[in-house]
C-alpha cells in the first residue's frame, strides 16, 4: 500500500474531495478520537484547569473538537486549505492558521501548556520540492516548537514511520532542539493496535509508561477498512494518471477545470505567501503555450 505522504504533498493530496471525504469517515473520526484522547493522556494536563494548546496539523478540527470538550482553549495550524475550509464550515472553536510547519513557527516564547499532533510529523520527512531538507525542516520545526511552549509542558505526537531510520531522525532532532521524553509504544506486540506516540518534554519529567495491551481486543473489520482504503488510494492514482495523459492545456482541481493561468497564478500566489524564494513574477508570457517545432 502506498502511504498518502508519498504520493503527493499534503496540501495537495487533502484536496477539497478528500478533505471532505476524511472529515465524514465514521471509521476515520473513531480512530482520530482514540488517537487524541490518548494524546491527551500523555499530555497530562492539570486537572480542572483550561489550558491553551497547539494542534499541529489540525486539519478539519477532529481533534480539536476533544480540546472543546476537556474545556481547553486551542489554535490549529494546516499546510492544506482545503482541510481548514472544511474546519471553517464545520464552525469550530479552535484559532486556524494556513502554516506549513517545515518552516518553524513565530509565536512568542512560552506561548503554549501543550502540544499534540496526529499522524502529521511523518510527512516533514519528505522532500516535496528541491528546497526541502528533512533535517533541516525537522531542526526548525522542533527548535521553535520547544521555545513556544512553557517550562514545564510536553508535546505529543502520535505518528506513523515507515522504517527505524526515521524514527531516529526524528527522536534525534527533537533532542537537538532541547526536548526531552521519548517513544511511547502501545500495544507494541499487536500489528493492527499498535501506535507510537513520540512524548517529548521541556523541563524535568517522566516517560508516561506504554499501554502493554496483552488483553487487548481488535477489530477485526479494521483489516477491510484498510483494504478498501489501499484501493481507493490506487484507483485515485490511476484516475490522475490518466486525466494527465488526456489532458488538453487544463488543470484539474478536483472535479473542476480551471484555466491554466488562473491555476499557475493561484501556485505562485501560496508560494509567496508561504515565504518560497524565486518564484517566477507575473507578466505576459505566463502559462503561454510553447510552439512545438519538428
Amino acid at each position: 500500500m502506498s502511504r498518502p505522504e508519498e504520493i503527493s504533498p499534503p496540501e495537495i493530496f487533502y484536496g477539497d474531495v478528500e478533505a471532505t471525504k476524511y472529515t465524514a469517515n465514521t471509521r476515520v473520526k473513531s480512530i482520530q478520537a482514540q488517537m487524541t484522547r490518548r494524546a491527551l493522556e500523555l499530555l497530562a494536563l492539570p486537572e480542572d484547569e483550561t489550558a491553551f494548546v497547539l494542534d499541529i496539523g489540525c486539519g478539519s478540527g477532529l481533534s480539536g473538537e476533544l480540546l472543546d470538550e476537556e474545556g481547553h482553549v486551542w489554535v490549529g495550524v494546516d499546510i492544506a486549505p482545503s482541510m481548514l475550509e472544511v474546519a471553517l464550515e464545520r464552525e469550530v472553536e479552535g484559532d486556524l492558521f494556513l502554516h506549513d510547519i517545515g518552516q518553524g513557527f513565530g509565536f512568542r516564547p512560552g506561548t503554549f501548556d501543550g502540544a499534540i499532533s496526529v499522524s502529521v510529523i511523518q510527512w516533514l520527512l519528505n522532500a516535496d520540492s528541491s528546497s526541502h531538507s528533512p533535517p533541516q525542516r525537522l531542526n526548525r520545526f522542533f527548535t521553535t516548537l520547544h521555545s513556544s511552549l512553557k517550562n514545564p509542558s510536553r508535546a505529543i505526537f502520535q505518528f506513523y514511520p515507515s522504517s527505524d531510520d526515521q524514527v531516529s531522525m526524528i527522536v534525534n532532532a527533537a533532542q537537538k532542539a532541547g526536548f526531552g521524553g521519548g517513544l511511547v509504544v502501545d500495544y507494541p506486540n499487536s500489528k493492527k493496535a499498535r501506535k507510537m506516540y513520540l512524548c517529548l518534554m521541556v523541563g524535568q519529567q517522566e516517560i508516561p509508561k506504554a499501554i502493554d495491551g496483552n488483553d487487548i481486543q481488535v477489530d477485526e473489520s479494521h483489516s477491510l477498512q484498510m483494504e478498501k482504503r489501499r484501493e481507493e488510494i490506487r484507483n485515485e492514482r490511476r484516475r490522475r494518471k490518466d486525466t494527465s495523459a488526456s489532458s488538453s492545456g487544463k488543470k484539474k482541481k478536483g472535479n473542476k477545470d480551471i484555466d491554466p493561468k488562473e491555476w499557475i497564478m493561484k501556485k505562485k500566489e501560496l508560494y509567496r505567501t508561504r515565504g518560497k524564494e524565486g518564484v517566477p513574477r507575473d507578466s505576459k508570457y505566463t502559462a503561454r503555450k510553447r510552439k512545438v517545432y519538428f
